[in-house]
């Protein structure tokens, strides 16, 4: 019996182990950040770095109050892929927004969509018409005259740039 608790023990231990390096390398390898977005019609920025590589949200809006919205960025455990999402958790925003820009610095994007709505609460997200927005090598940003001034979300992914030996 003792020699069963013994190996309860370091079955236990080795989970536990387990479970903290896995946790470590999910926080190594993504960021999470809060901020307001603020209506008033001024251009503002928010930017968030992780390693060598860098997402700036670019935006201007009218209407109601500060919105919370958050910015994720991440990296692929192999550092090919680099992520950026900045979105408004609550869902859709109510927020007028007259231009926006994310752009990210390190990697060349590979997809970018852009959501006039989160899956929050039952609803599910809901895509910008791609004619709405333009994606570049490095950013993805309104088009002039075709965004109808809604933005819940934007997703970016990006292929880093390496230096093969």
């Amino acid at each position: 019996m003792a020699c069963n608790d013994h190996i309860n023990s370091c079955v236990k231990l080795l989970l536990l182990l387990v479970v903290l390096c896995a946790a470590r390398a999910f926080a190594d390898g993504t960021k999470t950040l809060d901020f307001d977005v603020k209506p008033g019609g001024v251009v503002q920025t928010f930017s968030a770095k992780l390693k060598k590589y860098k997402c700036t949200f670019t935006y201007a809006c009218q209407g109601g109050t500060n919105e919370q919205w958050q910015m994720s960025i991440g990296l692929s455990d192999d550092d090919q892929m680099f992520s950026c999402s900045v979105w408004r958790p609550q869902g859709k925003s109510y927020l007028f927004f007259t231009q926006f820009k994310a752009e990210i610095k390190g990697a060349k994007i590979k997809y970018a969509t852009a959501y006039s709505q989160t899956a929050v609460g039952g609803q599910r997200d809901v895509a910008l018409k791609e004619e709405e927005y333009i994606v570049s090598a490095s950013s993805v940003t309104h088009r002039e005259g075709k965004f109808h001034s809604e933005l819940s979300k934007l997703t970016v992914i990006g292929r880093t740039r390496h230096d093969e030996l």
